[in-house]
Formats: C-alpha cells, structure tokens, sequence
C-alpha cells in the first residue's frame, strides 16, 4: 500500500451532474484513511493559479445532491502549453500534493495524462460528462441525468407538438457523441434521430417527415445531436423550410442546451459517481497511476489514461437498430 500524505482533487471542463458525489466520496474515503485533501478550485485553471484550499469530512457535507461542482469548473488555455503544465505541477510540488484525482471529461483526462507524462505526477482520474463518450466505463457521470432531463423535455414538447400537429427538431447535447441523441429517441419515442457517427442525408429527412405527415401523424419528433453534419437542429429547418414540399408542415425548433446539464444529480449518478470516487483513493492506495477508473459490467475497471486519450467509444448498435424499428 502506498503511503500518501496529501491527495488534491479538481473538477474541470464541464460540469455534470453527480461531480459534487464524487468530491465527497473521495473527500470522505481519504479522510478515513487519515489523508490530508486539498480542493483545487477551477481545475487547471486554479492548479496554475494556486487557488487550493483545505478539506475535510465537513466540508463536502449536504453536497451529495446539488448539481455543478463546489470546487468549480473552468478551461484553461494556458494548461495546454507545456509551460502551463510545468508550473501545475510546481505548484502540486510546492504543496506537497502527492497524489491528483481529476474529475471530468476528455480534456480532463487528457491534462492528466499530460502531467503523468511530462512531469511524473500521481493521477487517477474519474469520468464526469454528460455525453457518455470515455473509453473504458459503460456510462459516465451526469450522463444519466442529463438524459433524464432530456427525456422530461421532450415528454413536454410531445405535449404541444401534438395540440397544434407540429414536427418538432429537438437538439440534444452530446459534443461529437450521439449517446444522448440515441437513448433520447428511444425513451421519448422520437420518429427519425441524426447522429454525429454517421452522414446526415436531408433527401432522408425530408421522405421521413413527408411520410409521417401522409400518415397523418398527429406530431413527430425529430431527435437531431449537437454534433450532427448538416449543424444542428436550426440549420436542419432553415434547409427544410426553404423546400416548398413543406410550405404546409408547421417545423419547430427546440434547442435544450445546457438545461441537460445543471439541476440534481439523479440517483443513479449518484452511486455511480460514489463508486469512482472511492475507487480513485483505492487506485491510489495500491499504487496505481495513470488510469481513470470506471464501472464495466457493475465492476470497478481501471483504463490506462492512454487508453483513453486515444480510443473514441462506439455507439450501440443493437440500440440504433432498435430506434430505427420503433420508430
């Protein structure tokens, strides 16, 4: 077992939902271990800065339900010159921090990669995005509610979309990953879902709609992610606006946007995010470095963050074919 003094914790990039679970829960389990912690406020950002402050059991109390980060977020653009990092890890060095755990997305891991590599410095790192997209955990934190909330908006827009026999284009967020674009269109029974995995065909589009509206389908929902090809939702029903086949279906837009991320964590990212946590400390405790720790199969898994760094994770297919049948 490795002997650690000092262990800080960062939440950086976006937020998610569930951040504030996994700063208790390894706040908490180092604490037990008689661990000194140290917060780093605004992650990189605040690494560079030196804008540390000391924690205890305390201080993560009543924190388990709250959406955001208490530690705050942010993206630093001086963290990715090499320079940056250098003087992160001086500032780790001069705070007799031995070990980091970092919570967030890609970027996240990739600085922590980076500060492993170029500097030596003891890391683990915690998955928390909302789009789902790290190698090497089945789901992140947040994602589960985000999807939640996503899921909740859409059962609303479904409401008026068929009082006034709309078609609605729901965009959802999900950066370059279709995770929550996919699930959305299966859990709110979403007629035709774009995803970034594959090229967007508006002759498609255009067929889909105009067959559903044949149909005489009371409303449609068209699921549409953020990083699909043609640029989203509102450019999606400028092209089919401008089609005068559909001078007589009445095109909506509804952009969800950073709603999917704010608001209570839900129960599920709750433990998950809890499980990462204090299997970060348990990483570290063992000696192991250098890896994100992730849920496989319900079981803790470590993935070397190289691994991460490298590898995008793959849509489902088996869900794909599934949204494409009930749709």
């Amino acid at each position: 077992m490795t002997e650690l003094r000092r262990v800080g914790i960062l939440t950086s990039g976006g937020d998610a939902p569930g951040m504030n679970a996994c700063v208790r829960a390894v706040t908490r389990t180092l604490v037990t271990d008689e661990i000194e912690v140290v917060g780093i406020r605004r992650g990189y950002a605040g690494l560079i800065e030196g804008d540390f402050v000391d924690m205890d059991g305390q201080s993560v109390s009543n924190i388990v339900q709250m959406g955001g980060t208490i530690l705050k977020c942010a993206r630093s653009q001086e963290f990715r010159s090499a320079s940056g990092r250098e003087l992160a890890a001086k500032n780790l060095a001069d705070a007799e921090i031995d070990a980091l755990v970092a919570i967030g997305g890609d970027g996240t891991l990739t600085g922590a990669h980076l500060l492993m590599q170029e500097h030596s410095v003891a890391v683990v790192g915690c998955p928390a995005t909302i789009d789902n997209d790290l190698t090497g955990s089945d789901e992140t934190t947040g994602y589960d509610s985000a999807l939640n909330t996503a899921i909740e908006n859409i059962d609303r827009i479904r409401d008026t979309a068929d009082a006034h026999d709309r078609v609605f284009l729901v965009e959802v967020m999900g950066a370059d990953a279709g995770f929550i674009a996919l699930n959305c269109a299966i859990g709110g029974g979403a007629e035709l879902v774009l995803l970034p995995e594959f090229n967007t065909d508006m002759l498609h589009i255009k067929q889909r709609i105009q067959s559903l509206m044949a149909a005489q389908a009371r409303s449609s929902i068209v699921m549409v992610a953020e990083g699909e090809g043609l640029g989203g939702a509102p450019a999606i029903a400028n092209a089919l606006s401008a089609d005068p086949a559909f001078d007589h279906i009445d095109l909506r837009v509804c952009v969800l946007g950073h709603t999917q991320r704010g608001g209570a964590p839900s129960a599920r990212d709750r433990v998950l995010a809890s499980r990462l946590g204090t299997g970060a400390v348990k990483a570290l405790l063992d000696g192991i470095t250098g890896v994100m720790v992730g849920v496989v199969c319900n079981e803790i898994r470590y993935t070397p963050l190289s691994g991460v760094a490298s590898s995008k994770k793959s849509i489902n297919y088996d869900l794909l074919r599934l949204a494409q049948m009930l749709s």
